[in-house]
């Protein structure tokens, strides 16, 4: 086998090691938003809670994507609960998970 043979291999791992050094949060607001808004936050997972508020998850590819999709909930009124960033290697969240 030549090098050349090795390239794909390399450059999914190399894909793959860039998705898990995007960091991921976890944005809690106030209210039940319906996963069809997944797509206005940019494909993040979102998930209504029991508890009356909706998780907003996934990865964030950097400072100023967090601050827009910030913007974003303020922008239209939607009260923020709480932003956590999560751990490296967290697994990305089901779109449409209802959670606890």
């Amino acid at each position: 086998m030549s090098e050349d043979d090795h390239t794909p291999a390399r450059a999914s791992d190399s894909a793959a090691a860039h998705r898990d050094l995007v960091p991921q949060y976890e944005i809690r607001v106030a209210g039940r938003l319906a996963p069809r808004w997944s797509a206005w936050f940019d494909g993040l997972a979102v998930a209504a809670q029991a508890d009356g508020t909706t998780v907003i998850r996934g990865p964030v590819v950097d400072q100023a994507a967090l601050h827009g999709l910030l913007q974003k909930l303020r922008d239209v009124g939607i009260p923020l609960v709480s932003l956590t960033p999560l751990p490296a290697g967290t697994p990305q969240a089901t779109r449409t998970q209802e959670g606890n």
